[in-house]
């Protein structure tokens, strides 16, 4: 199983992405993601660094693995998602995660505040799998798990399904249907959940801030 963490992109300035990049690196990690909300959810206050040039800058600066978590199809529109995607795989070939999602009720205020047009569901997985069918040949694309019928569009085209937070008998349930990612805080124990990840399927698990770097590079040293 790989291991990547989130970059702290809530702030206005990118040095401690930046230098958390090169510890994870320098760690032994694979990959680093970023969110990609306009503010923190419920904190409109607060700001929030795009991911694409945040990922840019650790993409030129460093060999790991680079990615969104995720980015969501109605946000910028699809042929600007493909675009940005593109444009971050020639900066960095073979080491971009295009994780994908199509959004929802918590994400909705950021679209209301500035006039970005929220469409349905349906039609925003229909959004969805467009991405998809364009990036898939590119580069490693990742869904955003959600309802039963978001989960059906990674299934559909065999990408990985990214769950969020969940425990480790979710993750095997899923992965018994496709390959499976994880992503979210780690607990008290952060050993243990790394090896019932690993030990139920997921091919990935994504730690959220503040990520335990010390004890993700014991982990990854001794497997």
């Amino acid at each position: 199983m790989k291991l990547g963490v989130l970059l702290p992109t809530f702030c206005d300035n990118a040095n401690d992405a930046l230098a958390l990049a090169d510890r994870a690196q320098r760690a032994g990690l694979d990959g680093v993601f970023a969110f990609d909300h306009l503010w923190p959810i419920g904190s409109p206050e607060r700001p929030a660094l795009a991911p694409m040039p945040v990922l840019g800058a650790v993409a030129a600066r460093f060999s790991v693995s680079v990615g969104t978590l995720v980015a969501r199809v109605g946000l910028v529109g699809e042929a600007k998602l493909v675009e940005q995607f593109t444009t971050l795989e020639a900066i960095a070939p073979g080491r971009v995660i295009a994780a994908l999602g199509t959004g929802d009720d918590l994400s909705k205020p950021e679209h209301d505040a500035y006039g970005i047009d929220y469409p349905s569901a349906s039609e925003r997985r229909r959004l969805l799998s467009d991405a998809v069918t364009a990036l898939a040949p590119l580069m490693n694309v990742w869904c955003g798990a959600g309802s039963p019928a978001t989960n059906t569009v990674a299934r559909e085209h065999g990408v990985a399904l990214n769950l969020w937070g969940v425990a480790a008998h979710v993750v095997r349930e899923e992965a018994a249907n496709g390959p499976v990612t994880w992503a979210g805080p780690l607990g008290r124990d952060a050993t243990a959940t790394l090896s019932a990840l690993e030990e139920a399927g997921a091919t990935w698990a994504v730690v959220s801030v503040p990520a335990p770097l010390d004890e993700l590079k014991e982990w990854r040293r001794s497997h």
